[in-house]
């Protein structure tokens, strides 16, 4: 028996090593897999996130044309912008649940009637205020509701935008803070107040 025991245990001990380095080495590597798998799952079309993708893209032409001071560029991208947001398969929603869709519906109206409202301002100010309505509506309202799933965003805020008091935000591909509100031809700053700002939020697809 003396003899035995000592055998019975080793060969005890050689299982716990076994399962001890079984599961360290295996199990990360499944969760990293199942992990992995999830991440590539997608919630909308192509068409639709490609669609989305191009409205933001648009909306970006926008926001450089106010770094410019470029009134003309502005309105013209505005003009691709609201065709953009009117082309997009909207109705495709509707595989999700009925709030879903008459929100994302809703908040597609109003970005369309701010859009439609800065292309009939004459003032840089004035359009500029459509603009922050057109950020406000798309983030965090539109593209929280539809669940956006396109490429890292950036929410950037200016605290002095209009009357050197009031707020606004603008979404941004970089987390550089280059001001549209401000700009670079800024009848008071010039181009002094171009990088007034923080980023304050992110958009990407969880």
């Amino acid at each position: 028996m003396k003899k035995i025991f000592p055998l019975i245990a080793m060969v005890f001990a050689v299982l716990i090593a076994y399962f001890i380095i079984f599961y360290k080495k295996d199990k990360p590597k499944i969760a990293e897999q199942t992990k992995e798998v999830s991440l590539v799952l997608k919630k909308h079309t192509d068409a639709f996130n490609n669609n989305i993708d191009s409205i933001i893209d648009t909306y970006l032409q926008i926001k450089n044309a106010f770094v410019d001071a470029d009134t003309a560029t502005a309105k013209s991208a505005t003009l691709l912008f609201i065709s953009k947001l009117q082309a997009l398969p909207i109705e495709e929603l509707k595989k999700d649940t009925t709030s879903i869709y008459e929100t994302a519906k809703s908040n597609l109206e109003d970005i369309k009637a701010n859009a439609n409202s800065l292309l009939t301002q004459t003032d840089i100010t004035e359009m500029r205020k459509d603009f922050s309505m057109i950020t406000e509506m798309l983030y965090p309202s539109f593209l929280t509701t539809i669940k956006y799933e396109g490429k890292k965003l950036y929410v950037a805020q200016c605290p002095m935008a209009f009357d050197e008091t009031t707020q606004a935000n603008w979404i941004s591909n970089s987390n550089e803070i280059v001001n549209p509100y401000l700009g670079k031809n800024h009848p008071k700053y010039k181009a002094g107040m171009l990088n007034c700002g923080e980023v304050v939020d992110s958009i990407y697809a969880k």
